[in-house]
């Protein structure tokens, strides 16, 4: 298949939709670790369509829900230093803090500008020289490799005066650290985006170590579906791999250039995760060699103590023990307006899908 209306074809899902229906005997759940795959599946209505013993659940596959309110805080209080620009995507500047948040810190007179890629910041120090601008570094390996790049180009440059705040973070450790910690997971819906960059092998000791189904997935009802489909037979037959649907765009290894940048700039060190706490070697920390560009080691800021929304459930919500319904705050005090968790604040957050959605 080569266009897109082919991915949406009724008939295809029909037939897959059939072929799954004929295989499925178990109840299963399955679970996806993409904000992109959350969005499709609600968007599209793929649980209304699958047997009442299959279950889908949305795991921690959105950047900005599983960072830290004290990565906000810490953010704020750049923010709030003099001759700063703070360089962000979207969405984060609209996440609560402890007191505060980046859009009010803006409206207070902080310079916040939104940025469409990293390159953008580093442009914005370029033709800023006498400012600190700092990007706000954040996502999965999808989003990394082009902090690295802009890391690497900085030094090339030898820009003094540009700098990243890492909250980048690695997903295998996430997806083993929700079976250990008894989430009934029989599946993974594995990301495609991220897949892109890393291949499929980092889900090797997921489906052989620790029994779940694993299948690369694309964004189409088609993609979703079939994978579905791919791991309902996996389990059907107890026969755990790593395959990959989205061929179009995934290979088994990767993007080898990207991976080769992103072992340039950073390591693995350990991070801290909504819902799951400090999970080791998780996130990714800039290497010694480019500390000049580390905005935790540029910078000495006081940051204040952390303090949670009492009512929020997003941590369980990422675990996917709970949905957004479950949460009492979910469609009354907590809308996309005016968002009291980070789900609800991302377009790739399990409660904005749900609300969205009218899942």
């Amino acid at each position: 298949m080569k266009y897109i209306d082919e991915y949406r074809d009724k008939e295809i899902v029909k037939r897959i939709v059939a072929n799954i229906k004929k295989i499925s005997k178990k109840e299963i759940f399955l679970m996806e670790v993409c904000g992109g795959h959350t969005m499709a599946i609600h968007k599209f209505g793929i649980p209304s369509l699958l047997p009442k013993n299959i279950k889908l659940l949305s795991g921690p596959g959105c950047p900005v829900c599983v960072s830290s309110r004290k990565f906000i805080d810490q953010s704020i209080s750049y923010s709030r230093l003099p001759d700063v620009i703070i360089t962000t995507y979207g969405d984060l500047i609209r996440v609560p803090g402890s007191t505060s948040s980046l859009n009010k810190e803006k409206a207070k007179g902080a310079d916040i500008r939104i940025v469409y890629s990293v390159l953008d910041a580093l442009t914005m120090a370029q033709n800023n020289q006498d400012k600190k601008v700092v990007f706000l570094g954040i996502g999965f390996e999808t989003t990394a490799p082009s902090s690295a790049v802009a890391i690497f180009n900085a030094n090339k440059l030898n820009l003094k005066n540009f700098s990243l705040f890492s909250s980048h973070k690695v997903m295998p450790p996430a997806m083993k650290a929700l079976i250990n910690e008894g989430v009934k997971i029989d599946g993974y819906i594995a990301p495609g985006h991220v897949s892109t960059i890393t291949g499929s092998a980092i889900y090797k000791d997921i489906a052989e170590k620790y029994h779940a189904a694993c299948v690369v997935a694309g964004f189409e009802p088609v993609d979703l579906l079939q994978s579905i489909y791919m791991l309902v037979k996996q389990i059907e037959t107890n026969d755990y791999k790593v395959e990959i649907e989205y061929k179009r765009v995934v290979k088994p290894e990767g993007n080898l250039k990207a991976l080769k940048m992103l072992d340039e700039i950073f390591y693995l060190r350990d991070d801290w995760w909504r819902g799951l706490g400090i999970l080791p070697k998780s996130g990714l920390g800039i290497r010694e060699e480019y500390a000049r560009f580390d905005a935790e080691k540029v910078f000495n800021v006081e940051v204040e103590e952390t303090r949670e929304d009492k009512g929020c459930i997003c941590g369980e919500i990422l675990k996917g023990l709970k949905t957004p319904k479950d949460c009492k705050l979910f469609g009354k005090a907590c809308t996309p307006g005016d968002p009291v968790g980070a789900c609800m604040v991302s377009n790739e957050g399990s409660c904005y899908a749900f609300y969205r959605y009218k899942s």
